[in-house]
């Protein structure tokens, strides 16, 4: 059967900047009221929606992000779609301009799923363009219930993300589980997002980001893929419905739990200083800190400067990866 695309086109056409959420918010809000009556939607003070459906001992849980980076939105903003892609159009200044399809192609397949499932759960933050911050100050009661979580706000078709950075994600029966290779996709890692903060903030259940669908993220040439898209919410629809035990997930052995307890108080102090002043030798470092706090305990602070120094490369490393992947 043919997938209508007509709500997803509606998401693109509502401008939704990091701060400016509000339009989006109340489009989401009135949506499910309309078409989903039986499930509840509440707001947080940050602005963030929590939607559960049905009634259940455990739920299944979609989150994604209100807030798009693009800030071009002419007032004549359409989104086109053609055999296989979407893109945004500004006939009046003759010029594409980004959908934010970064992460509505992620509230997209939360709605879907929505209307499919009977008993599930939804959450929705602001500002997770800017450092997450509506996850970061998210209300974790609402995911105690939850079996894992899933994030659709990866570029691309196939990559399923189980780190980011030093914090794993997920469980490896959870993974095994979710039968991600008989849809094409590879485990990979990734870089911020909501379910790196949830995991931050304590929350005890596997997470995993899928790409889902979309290309070219922050620019203005953004585009979806309409098979990759439609691919990812198979996966997704497949996963809530076999995945129907809780997999629990706590990162004891994580690296980012480790170097906290050993290099405690070092860490993000030489993070800071060494990311403000790029290439700071060791010697240099460790006459700032003796001027700083008097005695200190030199071979912790090499030992947490070598491992500052190979986070801070990692995180360039990255960073370079992802903006040579957009521009091409």
């Amino acid at each position: 059967m043919e997938t209508d695309f007509s709500l997803l086109k509606q998401l693109f056409c509502i401008h939704s900047m990091s701060g400016k959420e509000g339009k989006m918010r109340k489009f989401i809000w009135n949506w499910i009221k309309q078409n989903v009556p039986s499930a509840s939607v509440t707001c947080d003070k940050p602005g963030n929606l929590y939607v559960t459906k049905g009634e259940s001992e455990t739920y299944p849980c979609i989150v994604a992000h209100l807030d798009q980076v693009q800030e071009r939105h002419a007032k004549d903003f359409k989104a086109y779609e053609s055999e296989d892609i979407i893109i945004g159009f500004s006939s009046r200044h003759c010029e594409q301009q980004g959908l934010g399809a970064d992460d509505k192609c992620g509230i997209w397949i939360g709605l879907k799923c929505l209307q499919e499932f009977e008993a599930i759960k939804l959450a929705f933050f602001v500002g997770e363009e800017i450092g997450c911050k509506g996850s970061s100050a998210a209300d974790m009661e609402f995911f105690t219930d939850c079996r894992f979580v899933i994030e659709p706000d990866r570029r691309g078709h196939k990559d399923i993300i189980t780190q980011i950075g030093w914090q794993q994600l997920c469980s490896e029966e959870f993974l095994q589980d979710t039968g991600y290779e008989d849809f094409g996709y590879e485990v990979t890692d990734g870089l911020m997002t909501d379910i790196e903060a949830l995991k931050e903030n304590g929350l005890g259940v596997s997470c995993i980001n899928l790409s889902c669908g979309y290309y070219k993220p922050h620019t203005d040439q953004e585009f979806v893929y309409k098979p990759a898209l439609i691919n990812c919410l198979d996966l997704v629809r497949h996963i809530i419905g076999t995945c129907t035990k809780v997999y629990t997930h706590i990162d004891n052995d994580s690296l980012y739990d480790n170097w906290e307890q050993y290099y405690g108080d070092y860490y993000d102090e030489l993070y800071d200083l060494m990311a403000t002043y790029p290439g700071l030798d060791f010697g240099d470092v460790e006459i700032l800190m003796e001027e700083r706090h008097g005695v200190i305990n030199r071979d912790e602070l090499l030992a947490a400067y070598d491992f500052v120094r190979d986070d801070i490369a990692f995180w360039h490393e990255q960073q370079e990866k992802e903006t040579t992947k957009v521009l091409t």
